[in-house]
C-alpha cells in the first residue's frame, strides 16, 4: 500500500495481506475496501545477506496483529513474502497455508518478477 509517495520504493510503502475484500455504500457512493494484516519493515536497509528487505507482522501492546480497512486504489501491487525459517525444520505436517500466521519474519521477495524488482529496492 502506498502511504507516501515522496519516499522511493518501498520506504514509501506499507506491505499488507489482504483478507477481505468488500465494499459498503454511504450517502450513495460505493466505496471498493480491503480488510488488510499491516507489517513493518525491520531495519532501515534490505538484508545484507540476501539484499531482500524483511518485514514482520505489525502488532498491539498485547501482540494481536493490526488490522486496517484501506480503500483498494491505495494498493500498488502483490507482494510475495518468504518466511525467515530459522534454524529449526517445520513439523512433517505443516500445512502451507499457515506460512503467514506463523512466522516472526518474511522477506519481500524482489525477485518474484521484474515489476517487484523495480518497487522492492
Amino acid at each position: 500500500m502506498v502511504v507516501d509517495q515522496d519516499r522511493c520504493g518501498i520506504k514509501g510503502m506499507i506491505i499488507g495481506r489482504v483478507c477481505l475484500f468488500f465494499s459498503f455504500t454511504f450517502d450513495g457512493k460505493i466505496y471498493p475496501c480491503s480488510l488488510v494484516d499491516r507489517f513493518v519493515r525491520i531495519g532501515n536497509s534490505p538484508d545484507p545477506v540476501t539484499g531482500l528487505w524483511k518485514v514482520r507482522p505489525q502488532v498491539d501492546c498485547h501482540g494481536q496483529r493490526i488490522q486496517s480497512v484501506e480503500h483498494i486504489d491505495v494498493i500498488y501491487r502483490a507482494a510475495h513474502l518468504i518466511p525467515v525459517y530459522g534454524e529449526g525444520n517445520l513439523p512433517p505436517d505443516f500445512h502451507f497455508s499457515l506460512s503467514l500466521d506463523v512466522f516472526n519474519k518474511y522477506y519481500v521477495n524482489k525477485y518474484s518478477d521484474h515489476h517487484a524488482n523495480e518497487v522492492a529496492f
